[in-house]
């Protein structure tokens, strides 16, 4: 058989690799946060736990830190507004992490999710270490 056929062949199967790197963009739950905490102890919890995963604070105002993490060729971009009751990390845009929107559901790719996972993981361990 031809090299050509045999990369036709598996042409649809590598579309279908590539397509299984994507899940459907969710912005997490709100973290809430159980214990009597000053927003500035909250804003401390959340820069701790940027900064332990890599990513960089752009900007800061009260409520409200924006950061970006940019792995290789891959960017993202996340917006994480908070108070004394809980943390919301919403999506703002990425580069290179096949963002799509089909049939009205956005979709990226799947490491975006474990990074976001990890941040909330680290914001909530964070949040216990400084209100106790």
């Amino acid at each position: 058989m031809s090299r050509l056929r045999i990369a036709l062949l598996l042409l649809p199967f590598a579309l279908l690799t590539m397509a299984f790197r994507q899940a459907p963009l969710v912005n997490p739950p709100p973290i809430a946060i159980t214990t009597k905490m000053s927003a500035d102890n909250v804003l401390k919890a959340i820069k701790m736990a940027l900064v332990h995963r890599g990513w960089t604070i752009t900007a800061t105002k009260p409520g409200e830190v924006d950061s970006t993490l940019s792995l290789r060729d891959h960017i993202a971009r996340i917006v994480i507004g908070y108070d004394t009751a809980q943390v919301r990390i919403k999506y703002v845009d990425s580069t290179n992490l096949k963002y799509e929107v089909k049939n009205g559901t956005p979709y990226i790719h799947k490491n975006y999710l474990s990074w976001i996972e990890n941040l909330v993981h680290d914001i909530q361990g964070n949040l216990m270490l400084l209100g106790s």
